[in-house]
């Protein structure tokens, strides 16, 4: 691990960076937040509808490592940057992955997000 890295792990952090710059990318979603001088943190999510607990540490431990290879160098300063999992992102090649982040980071860089998803509609509780 890089020395300049931290990881996030309050539930906290991750609401509030889900309100901050969202890039998605096939593998992954990127977001990323300022957080008021904390330096360069970084979290990873992978939710169950992704697999089993097999395919989710699998995941996991591939972006732990593409982040710790991006981030000091690419990272945005004083940024939270939050990876969440995509559906198919295990199988994807990792140097793919590499170049997504890459690009990932460099869009977040310049500030240009993806447009935020329209809210969803409550069900009645008849459907």
């Amino acid at each position: 691990m890089h020395p300049n890295l931290s990881v996030i792990r309050k539930r906290s952090d991750f609401l509030a960076a889900n309100r901050g710059l969202r890039v998605a990318r096939p593998g992954f979603v990127l977001l990323t937040r300022p957080n008021d001088g904390q330096g360069k943190r970084y979290g990873i999510t992978v939710t169950k509808k992704i697999g089993n607990a097999v395919v989710r540490n699998r995941m996991k431990r591939r972006f732990r490592e593409l982040l710790w290879a991006a981030l000091p160098e690419q990272g945005l300063p004083d940024h939270d940057h939050i990876l969440i999992g995509r559906e198919g992102g295990v199988e994807r090649d990792y140097a793919a992955l590499g170049e997504e982040l890459a690009v990932a980071l460099a869009r977040a860089a310049q500030g240009r997000g993806d447009r935020a998803r329209a809210p969803r509609r409550r069900r009645s509780r008849r459907a």
